[in-house]
């Protein structure tokens, strides 16, 4: 009786790490509860029925532990969860189709290589090609390249 009281709980503990390690995985009742039942039995073990019956039953937890991740590894359970599908788009730059090479405009914000800039009544996210441009310069659309508007200071302002 001394024998079977650890190796029952040892076989709910396992049971229980199975429902936490395939069904509810995290921190749960169940993993709890297995601790507390793999706690118990190593206890009832070495209390009970000595140190020999103390250290089997840690040696049991530990392989039927083991054992269980080694399942739930080779099951194929983390490829029928993982994600397949490849991302082959991109966001795209709806501005870039709002303008063309040659279109004049004003920038709305400084422009310390990246700012605002108000083309063809639309504002744009725009990238100087001379480095910094005060807010409120004339601006004229170099080219567009790879979806980003690049910008430089019109010949004449505005």
């Amino acid at each position: 009786m001394d024998i079977l009281i650890p190796l029952l709980l040892i076989a709910a503990g396992i049971c229980l790490f199975m429902v936490e390690v395939f069904i509810t995985p995290g921190i749960s009742v169940a993993g709890i509860s297995a601790g507390i039942c793999f706690i118990y039995a190593v206890w009832h073990a070495f209390t009970h029925t000595g140190p020999i019956a103390g250290f089997a039953s840690i040696a049991i937890v530990a392989i039927g532990c083991i054992a269980v991740i080694i399942a739930f590894m080779r099951s194929k359970t983390l490829d029928r969860l993982s994600l397949k599908k490849e991302i082959n788009s991109s966001a795209g730059n709806h501005a870039a189709t709002l303008v063309k090479p040659g279109d004049e405009g004003t920038a709305t914000t400084r422009l310390a290589l990246v700012g605002n800039a108000y083309i063809n009544g639309h504002v744009i996210e725009v990238k100087s090609a001379e480095g910094l441009i005060d807010e409120g310069t004339a601006v004229t659309v170099w080219r567009i390249d790879q979806g980003t508007v690049i910008v430089k200071r019109a010949a004449r302002p505005q």
